[in-house]
């Protein structure tokens, strides 16, 4: 038993222990990919200014675009993502379904700019940007199926709109591209932006009945 206690207790410790230094890991590499960009900066240089060696960032992010990915996921998909994607999930009004996804996108792009604006501003034209960014968007894309699919499925989308018109609308209306455009080049704000996006996705995607225009 008490062989039992102490194994539980150095397992406890070891995984207490690897959450630090991870994020002590990331914090680090979001400022120096800030400060010089996403080229200039190697795994060597991010564990010397989180003080790790370079080993346990090779252990733990594979790569510096393994490291960008778990940068880009800390940053976007938090909390109160996973707490408005679950209601999303249980929404039953079509609308209000609507009035979710502008939300999500909103805490997505927010969340982003707030974390790693000045790294993606600095790093635009990295193949390794380009790539973690397209796994992003696939991963975005593939989320909003079921959302989709239930909205036809339940009669509420507009006349003659198909399942894959319907999620590649969704998918480019929610995009980075159109928040960066209103938010950051035109500086609406964050709650204009969702406001504008609801209303896009709810005359766009769902038919008259579902609620006035």
């Amino acid at each position: 038993m008490v062989k039992r206690v102490r194994r539980n207790y150095d397992n406890t410790a070891r995984a207490r222990q690897a959450a630090l230094t991870r994020a002590r890991v990331l914090e680090a590499a979001r400022r120096l990919f800030a400060e010089r960009g996403l080229d200039r900066v190697t795994l060597e240089a991010v564990a010397a200014e989180a003080q790790v060696s370079p080993a346990t960032i090779y252990a733990q992010f594979k790569s510096k675009a393994g490291l960008l990915g778990a940068l880009m996921e800390a940053s976007m998909f938090n909390d109160r993502y996973r707490a408005l994607a679950e209601k999303a999930d249980s929404a039953g009004d079509p609308v209000d379904v609507m009035r979710v996804t502008a939300s999500i996108a909103r805490t997505i792009y927010d969340g982003e700019k707030e974390q790693l604006g000045l790294v993606r501003g600095a790093a635009a034209f990295s193949p390794e940007l380009r790539a973690v960014e397209q796994r992003f968007e696939q991963l975005r894309y593939d989320l909003q199926a079921a959302r989709v699919r239930r909205v036809l499925e339940e009669g509420f989308a507009r006349p003659g709109l198909g399942l894959d018109q319907a999620r590649d609308i969704m998918w480019m209306v929610t995009g980075r591209d159109l928040y960066r455009m209103l938010v950051v080049e035109r500086a609406w704000t964050s709650d204009a932006y969702e406001q504008w996006l609801f209303e896009t996705l709810r005359r766009t995607l769902l038919s008259g009945q579902t609620g006035p225009d």
